[in-house]
């Protein structure tokens, strides 16, 4: 189960069994008064109602349903509804890098062969640039590029004029470089087709062609040049080196001979080195930014990626992500046991390249133990199993496979690291939004439990306030709109600052807040309004009060609830600022919302037959004016309490 279910959960429990407790206690006093039974029931029926938050799970279905809708429309799609909530949870991310810190928008930029070094000039897939290097050097780069698209997929074509793309973007790069280098691939392949291909794998880390008697092989540098028995032995050097300036490196390589197309292990040995390619893939713009945003929200990163380490470690450090230790490793130089792996981790900003999918899945599972709530990307059908492990797998909508995007609990439509975090702060404010409608429910059910309580402690003395149906009118009818908007108020500055709320629901700041100072303005209000029409009606104390007097008062009563309530949706938009410093325009829902609730007290208190229903009649002039006082009783109380808790956190 997510967080929000397991809190939930619990939420549910213990408030059915206070409220079942609370509603035993009030039909033993009841009996004990002297009630009828059946006006005890009624009266033990009225404080168990009025303790269940009966708008809890459609608030909260909703709630997540706005956060999703949120999502999607920035490009996050969410596929489990409870992954919206559990996104706000996450405290690391661990991200790839390419395409998703990086534009994948690749280009050639270096060649380097035994022969000398060239520079690739020109703009997107325009083949139409130009590649510096020395004239003895042209037909080694064309022979290269010429073998690196033969052992690719990956295709430029044009139609209506226009270039496109088709395939890995990285491929495509390599078939720009060789239309740069004056090589026309497609014809030569037309009358020369491969016979064999040994596509890529995370454990070869290569791609592999046959075209009659000649192999051509692309892949990383290591995995490359172990195959060729005599490489240049600069070859190692010069891919360290551009890689550290945040380059892809590619080794291309090739072999000749009879006999080919026996499988990758028996053909990929012997290579002959053609030379190495340095892709140029920038990070996108924004992405310091978003690293910037975790930090501040206190969510460690992690760059988890199948590239070079000195590639994932340059973009690392261009994008702010590498941490200051500045831990870059392979996966098979991470530590054997998980507890170390986690500390390792912990230290924020680590950088694993060459990872197998089994090492994500490790990674994902130490961090879990640790106590983390895990983001995971990943693309690839071998990802699956460590997405589906994560507490939200992360797939790649524009570049991703099917079968991670079936495994994950979020796509992100366009594979940008921005969006990770747009996410989990519309994650954040669904948990916020949550706790708003529990505190705003609360509220309203100290409200509607204090007359019982009045009655049940004076001995029967104090009259009821109100009644069961006015607690369901309250619940059912003016209370749930102004809740369901608060669960579509959207995020504000302070969404991302600090740690994930992974506490409860219902801690000890809510009930501080219901019980301790918006409960309390809410009763003030609606007995003291109560008492006072009933004082100005003629009635003394332990008297019975006349049915006509009490209806009025009750109707009073009733009225500062709802007002009260009213108030109290605008104060718990916020827990700092007080509600007039929160520009309403911001939740137009909720703005709708008070205008429905107050058309619906209007309703209950004037069309009949509601008002004999409700035993509430309508408030007299007093009653109305007393009511009224509702508003700013909740709004001040509120006020005065966060600027209390403003100054006490003022050094």
């Amino acid at each position: 189960p997510s967080p929000l279910a397991v809190r939930l959960n619990r939420v549910v429990k213990v408030v059915a069994a206070v409220a079942v407790a609370v509603g035993a206690v009030f039909l033993g006093t009841a009996m004990l008064l002297g009630a009828e039974p059946i006006v005890a029931f009624l009266l033990a029926i009225g404080v168990t109602v009025a303790l269940v938050p009966e708008g809890l799970l459609p608030t909260v279905t909703l709630s997540l349903a706005w956060g999703a809708r949120r999502m999607a429309g920035r490009n996050a799609l969410v596929r489990r509804l409870d992954s919206v909530e559990t996104l706000g949870s996450v405290t690391f991310i661990c991200t790839d890098k390419t395409g998703t810190l990086t534009r994948n928008e690749m280009s050639a930029v270096e060649v380097w062969t035994a022969l000398g070094a060239a520079t690739v000039r020109g703009v997107g897939y325009q083949p139409t640039g130009q590649i510096d290097t020395p004239a003895a050097n042209r037909d080694a780069v064309a022979d290269l590029a010429y073998a690196a698209v033969r052992a690719s997929s990956g295709r430029l074509s044009r139609r209506d004029g226009q270039w496109q793309p088709h395939g890995d973007p990285m491929e495509v790069a390599l078939h720009v470089l060789a239309l740069r280098a004056g090589v026309d691939v497609s014809a030569r392949e037309r009358w020369e087709p491969a016979t064999a291909i040994y596509p890529f794998d995370s454990r070869r880390l290569r791609y592999a062609t046959v075209v009659a008697d000649t192999l051509y092989v692309k892949g990383a540098p290591e995995a490359v040049l172990s195959r060729c028995p005599a490489p240049p032995p600069d070859a190692a050097a010069v891919a360290r080196r551009m890689a550290g300036r945040g380059l892809r490196v590619l080794a291309v390589a090739t072999r000749r001979g009879p006999g080919l197309g026996a499988g990758p292990e028996r053909d990929e040995r012997e290579l002959e080195l053609l030379g190495l390619v340095g892709l140029a893939d920038p990070p996108r713009p924004d992405v310091g930014q978003a690293v910037t945003a975790c930090r501040t929200a206190g969510i460690r990163l992690a760059i988890v990626t199948g590239d070079h380490a000195g590639t994932a470690g340059a973009i690392a450090e261009q994008v702010g992500l590498l941490g200051p230790d500045r831990i870059v490793l392979e996966g098979r130089d991470l530590p054997v046991d998980d507890a170390a792996l986690a500390d390792l981790l912990e230290r924020d900003g680590v950088v694993v390249a060459r990872v197998m999918p089994e090492d994500k899945l490790r990674i994902t599972r130490a961090l879990q133990a640790r106590g983390h709530v895990v983001a995971m990307t990943g693309d690839g059908v071998n990802d699956a199993p460590a997405l589906r492990q994560a507490d939200i797998g992360i797939a790649m909508g524009a570049s991703g496979s099917d079968v991670a995007r079936e495994a994950a609990d979020l796509v992100l439509l366009d594979d940008h690291f921005a969006t990770i975090v747009t996410a989990v702060e519309l994650g954040r404010a669904t948990f916020t939004n949550i706790r708003r409608f529990l505190t705003y429910h609360l509220t309203d059910n100290v409200a509607e439990l204090a007359p019982f309580l009045a009655w049940a402690l004076t001995g029967g003395a104090f009259p009821l306030a109100i009644g069961v149906l006015q607690i369901l009118a309250l619940d059912i009818g003016t209370d749930i709109l102004p809740a369901l908007a608060l669960g579509a108020e959207p995020p504000n500055a302070r969404t991302l600052a600090g740690r994930a709320r992974t506490g409860q629901l219902i801690d000890g700041a809510v009930l501080r807040r219901v019980f301790g100072i918006l409960g309390p303005a809410e009763v003030l209000a609606s007995l003291g309004a109560f008492t006072a029409v009933l004082l100005a009606g003629g009635w003394r104390w332990a008297a019975s009060p006349d049915a006509g007097l009490l209806a009025a008062a009750s109707g009073a009563a009733f009225t500062a609830i709802v007002l009260g309530q009213l108030a109290n949706a605008f104060a718990c938009r916020g827990v700092v600022r007080p509600a007039w410093r929160i520009d309403p325009r911001r939740n137009p829902l909720l703005l709708g919302a008070v205008a429905v609730e107050l058309v619906l007290l209007g309703v209950f208190l004037t069309v009949p037959p509601l008002p004999g229903l409700l035993d509430g009649d309508l408030p007299t002039a007093l009653g109305w004016l007393l009511a009224a006082t509702a508003v700013p009783t909740v709004l001040l109380f509120d006020a005065a309490a966060k600027r209390a808790r403003r100054a006490d956190a003022r050094p």
